[in-house]
């Protein structure tokens, strides 16, 4: 059996976007036999995405598998969806996607799962990516 891998961090930008290059990494992991348990596929902040690329999580997945680096699939993706977003909207989808549990509708859901990990009084953890870079190590 192979030793389970973390993905990428949220905050890693691929093409000035972040997040995609962690949803891609959590796909080769996964396929891999490599991601641990428990990683969110497709749904969540993936879902998120998709919805932002204007493609089904699928054509991503598919993308993934017939192409190595990422910003290949990034520039699949534009293709084949026909719409390349702005500098403006990378600008806003990145803005909400760092901050999101950051004084916003899932601030309760994220100081839950500080406690449930015994870091309430962690407040260098204030968001989403935070709290996963902290559970793998990076924070």
């Amino acid at each position: 059996m192979t030793t389970p891998r973390f993905p990428k961090s949220g905050y890693e930008k691929t093409g000035g976007l972040v997040f995609f290059a962690r949803m891609l990494d959590k796909i080769r992991l996964q396929a891999d036999g490599q991601l641990p348990e428990g990683y969110n596929l497709g749904g969540g902040l993936d879902k998120r995405m998709c919805r932002f690329l204007k493609l089904s999580y699928e054509t991503v997945v598919e993308q993934v598998r017939s192409q190595a680096d990422d910003l290949a699939v990034l520039e699949a993706c534009f293709a084949l969806s026909g719409h390349r977003p702005s500098e403006d909207e990378c600008d806003y989808f990145n803005a909400f996607m760092t901050k999101r549990g950051w004084r916003d509708e899932n601030s309760e859901k994220m100081q839950a799962s500080k406690e449930k990990r015994g870091w309430a009084m962690r407040d260098e953890i204030q968001t989403t990516f935070d709290l996963q870079d902290a559970e793998e190590g990076r924070k």
